[in-house]
């Protein structure tokens, strides 16, 4: 295994597995587990995307190296689609497989991997990462379930659908706060140093405590019947994407280094935010849940082969 992929991913294997203790031993019942995930989902996630967005500067962004990342995500998310059909589950398992976890464990690797050089091209990805697939998938989840009417009412019109649908998206603990902060970001404003301190411990403790929820919940969930659905997600992000993301950066003549960080970013393991859009949204939790803990032990063995093939590539 190589050295930083391990430096990268351990921590996160440990974190989750600290999650799975807490709640073997009982220090976090399962009924605790659905307003921690509230905690993180309405209050820790918001901060952190508002933060990331408004320190964005749009007219200095060089979004050329990302379109191969979005273009693969954006083909596997609707063949996902068009395979399960126009449903909230369909879109959650769609993200399963495209939405990695590109800052906990890709900031750190491309560090290692590529210096200051590939962290800016990481961070060029990061702070549209968000915001173009959590708020496709939220839309997409709105729209299904909009189209589904309560039974014994007559199906709503398109058009109605459509503009409930973008309406619930917006106003939402996602969209909501990366919109908000991109355009804050735009203003050249700055926030008072008190507020920008609190909402930057909010942020950093996002990820640590999602990790230990995924943990929590997976103790409480039947993987043994949802590993083939695990393996199945897990070997789209782990393999499938990198792999699509290589193919299209290549054919599109993106540059080796811009390319690499891209490639690798997409073999990230599935995030957590995937998990918690299942919560959010009550639809394939067990699986989502299983698929977080799959891809992202089956990473210490794919993210070096990936990395391997990089360099084969002279990538």
């Amino acid at each position: 295994m190589d050295q930083s992929v391990a430096t990268a991913l351990v921590p996160v294997v440990l974190l989750i597995g600290l999650g799975v203790l807490a709640a073997r031993v009982r220090w976090i019942g399962a009924t605790a587990s659905r307003d921690l995930s509230n905690l993180v989902f309405f209050l820790l996630l918001p901060a952190l995307l508002f933060r990331s967005m408004a320190a964005v500067d749009i007219a200095h962004l060089s979004l050329a190296p990302v379109v191969p990342f979005f273009a693969a995500a954006g083909l596997i998310f609707i063949g996902m689609l068009l395979v399960r059909g126009m449903t909230p589950r369909a879109a959650v398992l769609a993200m399963s497989a495209i939405y990695g976890n590109v800052v906990m464990i890709g900031i750190p690797l491309v560090a290692l991997l590529h210096g200051p050089a590939g962290s800016a091209v990481l961070f060029t990805l990061i702070s549209v990462h968000a915001l173009v697939l959590l708020t496709t998938a939220t839309v997409v989840i709105e729209l299904a379930s909009a189209r589904a009417a309560p039974s014994g009412e007559a199906p709503r019109s398109i058009g109605t659908t459509v503009v409930q649908a973008i309406a619930r998206a917006i106003w939402h603990p996602v969209p909501l706060p990366i919109i908000v902060g991109l355009l804050f970001g735009q203003t050249g404003l700055a926030l008072p140093e008190v507020l920008d301190s609190a909402l930057k411990l909010l942020a950093q403790a996002f990820g640590p405590v999602a990790l230990l929820l995924v943990g929590v919940t997976l103790a409480h969930t039947a993987v043994g019947s949802q590993w083939r659905g695990a393996l199945a997600l897990s070997t789209l992000k782990n393999l499938v994407m990198p792999i699509a993301v290589l193919l299209i950066g290549q054919g599109l003549g993106v540059a080796s280094m811009p390319l690499s960080v891209m490639v690798t970013a997409a073999a990230m393991p599935s995030g957590a935010n995937v998990f918690l859009f299942a919560q959010r949204y009550q639809v394939a939790q067990a699986l989502s849940t299983a698929t977080v803990a799959v891809s992202t032990v089956l990473a210490l063995g794919t993210v070096s082969a990936v990395l391997t093939l990089l360099k084969i590539l002279g990538l």
